[in-house]
């Protein structure tokens, strides 16, 4: 249960963008890449001595390897600004003080006390951060004047500021709205939970259209249960308890070699089977007739159709949105020549919603 931790000396500032620098460190004869999240430790600059967890990088694990700033020992002396309450990353030595959408000092408190019900209105369950990009895309192209609200929760990356897709889609005028919630932190409004994460996207921020989901970097263990998605299936319940509609985006491929993520992941199919209690839209991809078997299939198999709405679509579309809007999403390293369906997939999600958005 250690850290690993070192001092080290920057060397370069790679990259700078909103609560955010990518830096380069000299640590133990070798050079490291880091991130430093601003909002908690500050800027850094070349030659600042600064205190790593290198844990990560330690462990080689690929994207998720950077080794990460905990403080800047030029200017360690940090200090609390601004109203708010609430801790995030509670009871660890980089708990954040932040201010809660729904906290009693907020202009915004009566409101989630004053609600009542989203009334039908649909929200969409995300399985990765990877749909984020093209879904707003195709939603937008079709409905461009649709209010778009992301709430992220704390099922994979906690500082909102690691993904690279909110800041590009925000430029581009492809999200309107985010949301931090749980332990997730840096968004535009923070919450406590996904509950008052949705709440406040649609009443405080008034969105037409809210996605819920997990930041970059599920984690997954090749068990049925043990994969950080499982929040999929209690989102769908909370949904339904709030009065919306969920619609469960399900994630899907044909070029993923492991064979348990082959037409819909496992997953998806762990999320909706198993864990979800209500119903939920599900939309699908209309296929070539070989991988639409194979998906009817696993949908008469784990009865899906018994608990959720099938409902089919084409979803081409998306791709000429992806194009549009000069998109490059990838998918587990896949772009959309390497795994057309599951970007299809994100399509048929967005046709479905055009009826539900008026």
């Amino acid at each position: 249960m250690m850290i690993r931790v070192r001092e080290g000396m920057v060397v370069k500032v790679l990259m700078e963008r909103e609560r955010l620098q990518e830096i380069q460190v000299a640590v133990e004869d070798s050079l490291n890449l880091a991130l430093v999240y601003t909002a908690m430790t500050g800027c850094v600059k070349e030659g600042d001595r600064v205190l790593l967890n290198t844990t990560a990088g330690r462990l080689g694990l690929g994207t998720g390897g950077y080794g990460f700033v905990i403080a800047n020992l030029e200017n360690s002396a940090l200090d609390m600004s601004g109203q708010g309450h609430i801790m995030k990353l509670r009871y660890t030595p980089m708990q954040v003080k932040c201010f809660a959408a729904e906290e009693q000092q907020s202009r915004f408190h009566d409101k989630f006390n004053s609600f009542t019900s989203l009334k039908g209105s649909p929200v969409v369950v995300a399985p990765l951060h990877s749909v984020l990009g093209p879904l707003c895309a195709l939603v937008k192209k079709k409905q461009p004047g649709t209010k778009i609200g992301y709430v992220m929760t704390d099922g994979a990356a906690l500082p909102i500021a690691l993904s690279k897709t909110i800041p590009e889609l925000k430029e581009k005028g492809l999200l309107d709205v985010t949301v931090t919630s749980g332990n997730a932190f840096g968004g535009d409004f923070e919450t406590v939970n996904f509950y008052t994460g949705i709440i406040a996207a649609k009443q405080v921020a008034g969105c037409d259209l809210v996605v819920t989901g997990m930041g970059p970097g599920i984690t997954g263990t090749a068990t049925k249960y043990g994969f950080t998605g499982v929040e999929q299936g209690y989102i769908i319940d909370g949904i339904t308890t709030l009065g919306g509609l969920p619609v469960a985006l399900p994630r899907i491929s044909f070029a993923d070699k492991r064979i348990r993520h082959r037409g819909i992941s496992h997953h998806s199919i762990t999320v909706l089977a198993d864990i979800a209690k209500t119903r939920a839209i599900l939309p699908l991809p209309e296929l070539e007739q070989g991988k639409l078997g194979y998906i009817k299939g696993q949908i008469l198999k784990y009865n899906i159709d018994k608990k959720h709405s099938v409902v089919f679509n084409k979803g081409e579309a998306v791709l000429s949105a992806m194009e549009d809007y000069c998109l490059k999403t990838t998918t587990m390293g896949r772009g959309i020549e390497e795994d057309r369906d599951y970007f299809l997939g994100i399509g048929a999600c967005a046709e479905t919603l055009a009826g539900y958005l008026q």
